[in-house]
């Protein structure tokens, strides 16, 4: 099979490429060429070539590990955290990467150097000389070659979702770590990366340690240094040294593969297709027994800033938040856990938890797409928040393992996150989030990325287990299935304040917001009352059996399927008839929804039959008449 070629390169572009290609590769061609093959050996074994290369390994490692030391915090810092200075701060991190190497070691002597600002001090108190000392190699090495640390793990942590973090301090763990266990495992690419660059930089570092260290055999001569001297006595054991060198930084490079600008860990993409979800076939999970730990904790939260309500629940409520998009929902969430500074929530669980950290309030999160641990089993997952807690790792994997088997995962413990399926991720999500004991549990739309199917059974798992959770549920959603299937109560957000706290049955009947009554599937209409109605916000008026007070807002809310639909004028009962043309059909299972747009009125939408349908020859743009009767509309004060 002949592979498709693709298009070809300008040559004006095409031409300077090559030139810059042959430019770098030359001088490296001429080691090759020019090295005495059958006295490569020698040069290499010489006493002097062996110090010095000993003394380069010892100096390189030593400037790694402080590269470590130091570097990575620094990366955190960068990358993490905003504080005036910033910019100057990183400024600072790039100069040793473009300063000439001699003004580098000339500025670690007016620095470190007996006669610089650190220099007395170390000397007098700790008895310490940096420079024309082995310590004095480290410090020039570490100074030109930490900075290739700082970069790359930077820009493996700014990649990286601080979702993960923070779901990681909901279940417990202090911020140090959720360093350790959850953000340095995830960038272990870009950091063993930057540390090898950081080591291959440090093995060839010369001007700034010959200009604060020296050139002493033994003490600071490394090994480019022991290249220098020799190219005026011996060029070609300077040629054979040089190959040395330039072997070992390309031995680097391509053990590295683009790793220090992918930055990206190798994952598991391998997918599992609903007909192979082994969720399908695993048995369904009993109810949370006796086993669990028992606590029953209300919950009493006074949210200001961006979202400002106050919310009062018994334990073992859920209830469900819904509202548009930029409603707060979020936001709201996030102010319970302590993670935005849009608004604050003084929060009480049981006890006043308000002042406390996230990693101790004992709220627990469930992003929408659950944020499990890659580098973790789904055991571990589980695990992660009770070996955050102090439980003992046996301990933690035995409870782990209850709450697998609860949520019908248990014979998935040992995969990793990238081999389960959508619906098996959320089911260890919540294991995860359900064995951390929390008081309050959030979870940000749950089960949106699942297909219906697998939605409706994580829907089943879902209430089986909070009917049995002694905290606090809010659960933000967009499906109107589950804010009446599994919430107590339904919160209405709008421009991040409280519009409707009810029962699902009562904001069913009366949604008090427009979107939330077409999130119902209702046709919701805006006004302000009349004598006999609404006059509608969108143009034109509707009667309504049971007006109320006049000149007040409300919402007149239909159901799609009390919407007639006509080809003529209808004459009769009906006392609400406007013209109008066809802009959509959609099924909704067995019936069809017709969205019908007006300049007489509201747009609406009605439900009718397959049947009812074609009879009527209706087709996108067919104009048609609706009806709705006096008594199919409720209208909710506002």
């Amino acid at each position: 099979m002949r592979r498709t070629a693709g298009p070809r390169p300008p040559l004006l572009l095409a031409l300077p490429a090559l030139l810059a290609i042959a430019f770098l590769m030359l001088p490296l061609v001429g080691i090759l060429v020019r090295t005495q093959w059958s006295e490569l050996r020698a040069h290499l074994t010489t006493p002097g070539s062996l110090e010095a290369l000993r003394l380069s390994l010892v100096v390189s490692f030593w400037a790694l590990g402080l590269s470590l030391l130091l570097g990575v915090p620094l990366a955190w810092l960068l990358a993490r955290v905003h504080f005036p200075g910033k910019t100057l701060v990183r400024s600072l991190v790039l100069l040793p990467m473009v300063l000439p190497p001699t003004v580098g070691g000339v500025a670690l002597l007016l620095g470190f150097g007996r006669r610089g600002l650190l220099g007395p001090f170390l000397e007098d108190t700790f008895g310490i000389t940096l420079p024309f000392h082995t310590s004095g190699a480290v410090v020039a090495a570490t100074f030109v070659a930490m900075p290739f640390l700082v970069i790359s793990l930077e820009g493996a942590l700014g990649g990286l979702r601080p979702g993960y973090e923070e779901t990681a301090a909901s279940l417990g763990a202090s911020p140090l770590r959720v360093f350790f266990t959850v953000t340095l495992p995830m960038v272990a690419p870009g950091l063993i990366a930057g540390a090898a660059l950081t080591w291959a930089r440090a093995l060839g570092e010369f001007g700034a340690t010959i200009t604060f260290a020296g050139n002493l055999p033994g003490v600071t001569q490394t090994l480019p240094l022991q290249v220098y001297l020799l190219l005026q006595d011996d060029p070609e054991a300077a040629t054979s040294l040089s190959l040395l060198l330039l072997v070992v930084a390309m031995a680097v490079l391509v053990a590295l593969r683009g790793r220090w600008t992918s930055g990206h860990a190798v994952r598991d993409t391998r997918h599992v297709t609903p007909a192979e979800d082994p969720v399908a076939r695993a048995p369904e999970p009993d109810p949370v027994d006796g086993s669990a730990p028992a606590g029953r904790w209300s919950l009493h939260a006074e949210v200001t800033g961006f979202t400002q309500l106050t919310l009062d629940a018994e334990p073992g409520t859920t209830i469900a938040v819904v509202g548009e998009n930029g409603a707060g929902k979020t936001t709201l969430l996030r102010a319970l856990l302590g993670l935005t500074p849009r608004a604050h929530a003084a929060l009480r669980l049981g006890d006043d938890v308000t002042a406390l950290p996230p990693h101790r309030r004992g709220v627990a999160w469930v992003p929408q797409d659950g944020a499990l641990f890659p580098h973790l089993t789904a055991l571990g997952n589980t695990a992660y928040g009770l070996r955050a807690q102090g439980t003992s790792r046996a301990e933690a994997r035995s409870r782990a393992r209850l709450w697998l088997d609860r949520l019908g995962v248990s014979h998935l413990a040992e995969r990793r996150p990238a081999q389960l399926s959508g619906g098996q991720a959320q089911r260890v999500a919540l294991a995860r989030a359900l064995a951390a004991q929390p008081r309050l549990l959030l979870l940000d739309e749950p089960l949106a990325a699942l297909d219906q199917t697998t939605r409706a059974r994580v829907r089943h798992t879902l209430r089986t287990h909070l009917a049995g959770f002694g905290g606090v549920c809010l659960i933000v959603t967009h499906d109107p299935v589950e804010a009446v299937s599994l919430a107590d109560r339904v919160l209405v957000l709008a421009h991040g304040r409280a519009l409707q706290d009810a029962p699902p049955s009562e904001v069913t009947r009366n949604p008090r917001s427009p979107w939330v009554a077409r999130m119902l599937g209702r046709n919701a209409w805006p006004g302000t009352t009349t004598v006999d109605g609404l006059k509608l916000v969108a143009g034109g008026s509707v009667v309504v059996a049971e007006p109320v007070a006049e000149g007040s807002e409300a919402l007149a809310i239909v159901a799609p399927e009390a919407v007639s639909l006509h080809r003529e004028q209808p004459s009769g009962s009906p006392r609400n008839v406007w013209p109008g043309t066809v802009r959509e059909i959609t099924a909704a299972g067995s019936r069809l929804r017709v969205l019908v747009t007006s300049q007489a009125a509201a747009d609406v939408v009605s439900e009718i039959t397959p049947q009812a349908a074609a009879e009527l020859a209706i087709a996108d743009g067919t104009a048609v008449w609706c009806s709705v009767k006096a008594t199919e509309i409720t209208l909710v004060p506002l």
